[in-house]
Order: C-alpha cells, then sequence, then structure tokens
C-alpha cells in the first residue's frame, strides 16, 4: 500500500475515534421496549366486605367498552397524558374481568377523556363512595386511563366510602 495513502488512513481513522469518543450523546437507545408491550401486574378488587378478586393478568392499553360509558380508548393517550399507547390500571381492570368472569361498568367523562369505575363485581359506589385506584399503594395522581402502569405493578381498585 502506498505509505501517503497508509498515513492518510491512520490519521482519518485516529481522528474519527477522537470524534466519536468526544461528541455528545444526541440520541439514547430506548431500554423499555415498545411503550404498549403487555406487562403482567397483580390486580385486585376490595369491596366493603373484603376482597372481591386478586389475580396476576397480562394487559396493555386497549379501548374499552362499558354499558354505561361506550366504548372509547384506554391507553394512556387519554387527556394528552402520553404521547404514545401504555398500559393502564382501567385496561388491567378490562382484561381482568373478560378473562376472569366478572363484570364492571364505568361513565365515560369527556372532559376528563376519561372513566370513572362506577361498579365491579356488581358492587356499586353509589353517592357516599366510590372506587379509588392505586398503583404500587398509592393513588394515581390521574385517571386510570391516563396512569401508565410497568411489569410487577399492584393495581388496586378499592371501595372507598366518604
Amino acid at each position: 500500500m502506498n505509505r501517503a495513502l497508509l498515513r492518510r488512513a491512520t490519521v482519518t481513522t485516529a481522528a474519527l475515534g477522537v470524534l466519536l469518543a468526544t461528541a455528545p450523546v444526541t440520541a439514547q437507545a430506548d431500554t423499555t421496549g415498545f411503550t404498549n408491550a403487555p406487562v403482567r401486574v397483580t390486580v385486585t378488587v376490595q369491596g366493603p366486605d373484603g376482597p372481591l378478586f386478586e389475580k396476576k393478568i397480562f394487559t396493555w392499553g386497549h379501548d374499552v367498552t362499558t354499558t354505561t360509558g361506550g366504548a372509547h380508548r384506554c391507553d394512556g393517550t387519554n387527556g394528552g397524558a402520553h404521547t404514545s399507547k401504555v398500559p393502564t390500571p382501567t385496561a388491567a381492570l378490562d382484561h381482568a374481568a373478560k378473562r376472569n368472569g366478572f363484570t364492571w361498568d364505568g361513565t365515560w367523562y369527556a372532559s376528563f377523556d376519561d372513566y370513572s369505575v362506577d361498579t365491579v363485581k356488581g358492587v356499586s359506589g353509589g353517592g357516599s363512595a366510590y372506587w379509588s385506584i392505586a398503583v404500587n399503594g398509592v393513588p394515581t395522581p390521574v385517571g386510570g386511563c391516563q396512569f401508565e402502569i410497568e411489569n410487577g405493578d399492584r393495581v388496586s381498585f378499592t371501595w372507598t366510602s366518604f
């Protein structure tokens, strides 16, 4: 190989190495995988007289249909909470109900772009109680179709009187 060509290749390789080593990172790999990939969570439903349901399920954000509320998306994009679909607590309740033979119902509130959970396994919230939603023991700060859940989370729907 020509001596000048060899020197040029060596200098170019060295310069490229320095450039790559000192360049700021402008993009990072997405370590979370697909945003709406199924997650395995534990869903618990606690009624006024004790546990109504507890089981691990696979879930992801999806369209939900209730008798009272109709069909709407429940995939984390509700209310602009996330830019892409993610698994959510209410979607998890919906999957748990469909796969385990119980029902739930909720009212759709367009102003919140979310459901309120009104009845689970025939137990209604009513005028003096409601179904609260918590993930890992912490109440969700947004609706159940807006909050993202992750693998291993404990999603709880608890009958709560006030």
